[in-house]
């Protein structure tokens, strides 16, 4: 079967998407390396990356990736987009490979394709969503009970993360900024999806920004992607990107996930069969998750010189007190 001329469009911009996202991560990083050179580092709370224009020029890059993804959907449906946001993590893998020469063991690309694979599963088989015709039936689904408890929990969570556990361990556990960027991700999808639904609806003659409903999506949007800027570059400034890119994909797309199954209370029209197959890419992504974490250094490690036994010499102390 031949494939339409929307869907062809909308393959191209998810594959444009990809790779100015996952060029991104590069070309912020290595505004970042510059900036440490010359003053303080993100990671210790420094902001001169924003006079580097290699920081900007990633900006920009992921911007023009995002807008490009948010126009796929427009033209082809997720089931072919979203999957191919993958393609990012291994873009940006082999860029920081060859350009940061920071190097990605086996086991690190099996891990990659772990996570890949079971994203792919989860979002292959995720139920499709609802139709929605109005900013007023988002903000109905997202004043429900059920969501409302999650995004509480994602408050408490991201503020306990910020406040107490970063200042800690922020330096030596990757999960921390990730798990922010996240968590905060999640809930600017589901503001993003409003914002997006009231644009839409203005260009076609119905303005929906006279409504309150719009402007409190718009400020979360706002707020949750500076706060996901900011600690995203600490990540990037501090762990290898090759690694940092698949988990926080990894970790972004489960929670999005998570969150859209419960505002928009999905698996109510799924089967058990479908159910099980979302909850084993689950499993997969974890396998993958796993196998990074355990292998995110074995690639920068030098290699130790072998010297035989027998030709160590002991320290000729003669010379040693000479020396002194």
């Amino acid at each position: 079967m031949a494939i339409s001329s929307d869907n062809l469009i909308g393959l191209i911009m998810a594959l444009s998407s990809s790779i100015f996202i996952g060029s991104s991560f590069i070309i912020k990083k290595m505004g970042l390396r510059k900036a440490a050179s010359n003053g303080k580092r993100a990671a210790t709370g420094g902001h001169s990356y924003l006079y580097e224009p290699f920081w900007w020029a990633g900006m920009i890059s992921m911007i023009v990736g995002e807008i490009a993804n948010f126009a796929a959907y427009a033209f082809a449906p997720a089931l072919l987009v979203t999957p191919l946001g993958a393609l990012s993590i291994i873009f940006s893998a082999v860029l920081a490979h060859f350009i940061l020469k920071e190097k990605l063991h086996m086991f690190g690309v099996l891990g990659c394709a772990l996570c890949v694979v079971g994203s792919t599963t989860i979002v292959l088989h995720a139920p499709h969503e609802r139709d929605i015709h109005s900013v007023k039936e988002v903000w109905y689904l997202a004043t429900e009970p059920g969501f409302i408890v999650y995004f509480c929990a994602v408050v408490i969570l991201v503020s306990l993360l910020i406040f107490r556990y970063a200042p800690k361990y922020g330096q030596s556990h990757m999960i921390v900024y990730i798990g922010i960027c996240s968590l905060m991700g999640s809930l600017t999808v589901m503001s993003v999806k409003a914002v997006g639904i009231a644009l839409k609806l203005t260009f076609e003659g119905m303005n929906q920004f006279i409504y309150f409903q719009t402007w409190i999506f718009t400020t979360i949007v706002i707020t949750c992607c500076l706060l996901q800027i900011n600690y995203l570059n600490k990540a990037l400034d501090i762990f290898n990107t090759a690694v940092i890119s698949p988990v926080y994909y990894v970790a972004f797309t489960s929670f999005t996930i998570f969150a859209s199954i419960i505002m928009f209370k999905d698996w109510d029209t799924q089967t058990t069969t479908q159910i099980a197959t979302e909850l084993c890419g689950f499993v997969t992504i974890l396998s993958g998750t796993f196998l990074l974490h355990k292998t995110k250094d074995m690639g920068n490690k030098p290699a130790e010189p072998t010297v035989h036994p027998i030709l160590q010499q002991p320290p000729d102390k003669t010379t040693h007190t000479l020396d002194i």
